[in-house]
């Protein structure tokens, strides 16, 4: 547990400090990404907690004291949940400072991969969010006092945190050519949706009961959330083309 909180919060430190940099090339004073910060924490933890709690109160809360919802010292984060918290974290603090919704969340995209990158590796080092049993060459083993018994399994927070790495660099390209504002943000959900459906058809650390048993919950949430990303791509494009219509 204590390497993967040094590497979650070296990724948010990554994040941050790149989103800063980036933001210059779009006009906006990096000190304003900095500021953001500590709302993008607290919007991350609530947000990632509250959806785990949804998602396995049946599993893990049901019958439980209440207090057990605010204990995540073993874990119990979801990141589809931490993404949506911190979304709503960023859209409040940019209607308060009044500043260009869609113009922020271009400039945090790339990083939001990047700082994933970090916690898929503190996921490994963790134990968490590993893959089904395997017998590849690159399958990892974990401890035999481990969930997996020793036996050797997809390295899914292996493949999880490259495909993240690579979707930091693509986004970071594309930002530099980007058309409209909202094109980065609305990129990365899309691809993410794809990545994360993807990784999940390697994981073992929990039942694929939905859609008849065919599916995670993250791969549900993925359906969503590319339906989300197509939308506002859409939505956004249009606006920009009509602005220049006019």
């Amino acid at each position: 547990i204590y390497w993967y909180g040094v590497l979650v919060a070296a990724g948010f430190l990554a994040g941050l400090w790149t989103a800063s940099r980036r933001a210059l090339r779009d006009g906006i004073r990096g000190e304003i990404i900095v500021d953001l910060g500590p709302w993008l924490i607290l919007g991350t933890i609530v947000g990632a907690r509250g959806l785990y709690v949804i998602s396995y109160w049946r599993e893990d809360f049901a019958g439980k004291p209440f207090w057990q919802i605010f204990n995540i010292r073993s874990g119990g984060l979801v990141f589809y949940g931490g993404l949506i918290g911190a979304s709503l974290a960023c859209v409040l603090y940019v209607r308060l400072k009044q500043l260009p919704l869609w113009k922020i969340a271009d400039i945090l995209a790339p990083s939001i991969a990047l700082g994933h990158a970090f916690g898929r590796f503190g996921c490994l080092m963790n134990g968490c969010c590993y893959g089904r049993a395997c017998d590849l060459p690159w399958a990892i083993h974990f401890p035999r006092e481990h969930e997996t018994h020793g036996i050797g399994v997809h390295p899914t927070e292996i493949y999880e945190a490259l495909l993240n790495l690579a979707l930091y660099l693509f986004l970071g390209w594309l930002f530099r050519r980007k058309k409209f504002d909202g094109q980065i943000f609305t990129i990365y959900l899309l691809c993410y949706a794809v990545l994360r459906a993807f990784v999940e058809s390697f994981r073992g650390d929990y039942t694929t009961y939905y859609l008849g048993g065919h599916a995670t919950p993250a791969q549900v949430l993925s359906i969503y959330i590319f339906a989300a990303g197509a939308l506002l791509w859409w939505t956004l494009r249009k606006q920009k083309s009509d602005a220049s219509k006019a």
